[in-house]
């Protein structure tokens, strides 16, 4: 019995020299080998200052730089750190005013009187010279190098977006963001934005009671670099995108042209636009303020933004849907003239009847809203409700109704109507072909975005496939392709219906009655549609769409004037120009881009 006790007593006595052991070690290592508590200590010595890494340089197709980092800086503040300073001389120094002053300091406290946040942002480099040689005075103020976004270009500032100051909700989303930090707001600043931001880093520095650097701490062991963004190199060429900017002055709508073998978007272009440059600096949230009230809305991307019904460039649609249907052939003729021709009247003066080739020519609305009828009451399908799912699924395949999800924000879906919606409207079974009669020349419910019309004409230039249209082609280096946008999408047409279109677009410029036969480019096979929709707003939309060459599509592409009327006015000899401009990088028929660089359908009143 003694003898447990005694073993006992060694065993705990044993326990407590270990645990003496375990705690010497312990307090060695903290006072001896480990730095990181010496440093805490002495913080009220040192700064942390955050190495801000330079965002990624953004690119176009052809190497052309858009956008580049400037050095900026913030004045940083420690509200526990302020000491008692002339306020009237700091004041003066910063060009602020004292009511200013106060509000900042006491935005700062409230955040915290330990850790630092921005005083004063984006400071020039001119600003910074005569600041900083005078900072001694003004303990707990610091300087922190920053840097803007440039644009040597004063282009594409919807699809480059811009940047600005992180609001709390994408702080909690993201621990790598602190107050004053900024991030993509928009456009590829925003999509790319962990590409673009790179990764922070930090300089442990000392400072003298009048909060002057005097070195690095520990001869910068505790420092860490940063690291700049990667690089992007996008599909637009900066080119065009200028010159079809230029175009569109004093004219609000879109252009948007795609590559049609890879889907890399060409040019992204929605005017009214602004200069990229209004965006940034300390001027930022005046310009936001005043193009957010302008009436002309140049901060909307119609592009992908705009909402339009298609007119009669959907007519190539159904008349591919037809012929996919079995419904319609190449020689299937309907006249303009008789009782079938009466919910929808022909707008043009020609021959009649028509086939499929010269009603596409011709833009023949009663032509498309029999061979809309023949699809919708095609009997092979039992029933209206059938055959219009077919004919939704048919549109849907070719990218309609949907977004594309790629690498562009904001991006809206259109609106492809369905049988529920009219069941809602009508009730069951009680509407057909006629009620709808409007889907057959591209009014109605149907709404497009001018993204989605570009891609359409690059499912016919392709003959039915298409691949995600997008911005960016590669990151890091022009090398490394982002292979997620080069899945093909089949349509649901068969390959076959695709050439009488493609020869009835080709006639809309060579044929003897071709809408846009004066638009038309010697030298260069253009294959295009015009349409004029009607707005309920106001003068019809102007639209087009067309690709080029014939024989090698190389770009295609969607062209919205709005409220100017016909599509062969201004949409079609725009279009034409833009293919002249990518294809021969020069314009021979100048007698047509004066008219429209000086063209100005935008009201004055």
């Amino acid at each position: 019995m003694n003898r447990n006790l005694s073993d006992r007593k060694y065993i705990i006595i044993a326990i407590f020299i270990v645990v003496g052991i375990i705690f010497l070690f312990r307090l060695f290592y903290l006072q001896i080998l480990d730095q990181s508590y010496i440093l805490s200590a002495e913080n009220n010595v040192l700064h942390k200052k955050t190495i801000y890494p330079n965002r990624g340089l953004i690119y176009d197709r052809n190497g052309e730089l858009l956008v580049y980092d400037e050095a900026a800086y913030d004045l940083m503040v420690i509200p526990r750190q302020v000491k008692k300073i002339d306020t009237a001389e700091f004041c003066q120094l910063l060009n602020i005013t004292d009511s200013v002053f106060t509000a900042r300091m006491k935005k700062a406290k409230k955040y915290s009187r330990y850790k630092p946040s921005t005083f004063l942002k984006q400071i020039t480099k001119e600003e910074y010279g005569f600041i900083e040689e005078k900072l001694f005075k003004y303990p707990g103020f610091y300087v922190q190098s920053r840097s803007l976004r440039m644009y040597p270009y004063p282009i594409a500032a919807h699809l480059l977006g811009y940047i600005g100051e992180v609001n709390n909700s994408e702080i909690n989303k993201d621990p790598y963001y602190k107050m004053g930090d900024y991030i993509g707001k928009s456009g590829i600043e925003k999509f790319y934005e962990k590409q673009l931001r790179g990764v922070k880093g930090s300089d442990i520095v000392m400072v003298d009671v009048h909060n002057r650097e005097q070195g690095s701490y520990r001869g910068g062991r505790f420092d860490t670099p940063s690291e700049p963004g990667e690089n992007l190199y996008l599909s637009i060429d900066a080119d065009l995108q200028t010159y079809g900017e230029q175009l569109m002055v004093n004219k609000i709508g879109s252009i948007v042209a795609i590559d049609p073998k890879t889907g890399e978007i060409l040019a992204f272009i929605t005017s009214p636009t602004y200069d990229p440059n209004l965006l940034v600096g300390r001027v930022r949230g005046k310009n936001f303020s005043k193009l957010n009230n302008d009436s002309l809305k140049p901060l909307l991307n119609r592009a992908i933004m705009g909402n339009y019904p298609p007119g009669s460039t959907f007519k190539m649609v159904n008349a591919l849907v037809g012929l996919q249907e079995g419904v319609l052939g190449r020689h299937t003729s309907y006249s303009c003239n008789g009782p079938a021709t009466r919910p929808i009247r022909c707008t043009h003066n020609h021959i009649s009847p028509l086939e499929l080739m010269e009603a596409i020519e011709q833009s023949c609305n009663p032509y498309f809203w029999n061979v809309f009828r023949s699809i919708i009451n095609n009997p092979r399908h039992n029933g209206t409700v059938n055959a219009f799912n077919s004919w939704r699924d048919h549109l849907i395949s070719i990218g309609f109704g949907n977004k594309f999800n790629t690498d562009i924000p904001f991006e809206l879906g259109g609106n492809i109507p369905t049988s529920d919606y009219y069941d809602r409207i009508y009730t069951i079974d009680h509407w057909n072909a006629l009620t709808i009669r409007s889907l057959a020349i591209g009014q109605g419910e149907i709404l497009v975005t001018p993204l989605q019309l570009a891609n359409l004409v690059v499912v016919i230039a392709n003959k039915g496939f298409y691949y995600p249209p997008h911005l960016v082609k590669a990151i890091g280096n022009e090398n490394n392709v982002i292979e997620e946008f080069n899945t093909k999408k089949n349509t649901t047409i068969e390959e076959r219906h695709f050439d009488v279109v493609q020869e009835a677009m080709l006639d809309v410029f060579e044929g003897a009655h071709g809408t846009a036969r004066w638009a038309k480019l010697e030298g260069v096979k253009i294959c295009g549609k015009t349409g004029t929709v009607q707005n309920p707003h106001g003068d019809d939309h102007s639209m087009f769409i067309a690709f080029a060459p014939f024989e090698d599509p190389k770009i295609a592409m969607s062209v919205i004037v709005e409220n100017s009327g016909y599509g062969s006015t201004w949409a079609a000899p725009i279009a034409s120009l833009m293919i002249e401009e990518f294809l021969n990088d020069t314009i021979s028929r100048k007698y047509i881009e004066e008219r429209i660089l000086n063209g100005n359908l935008i009201s004055k009143d």
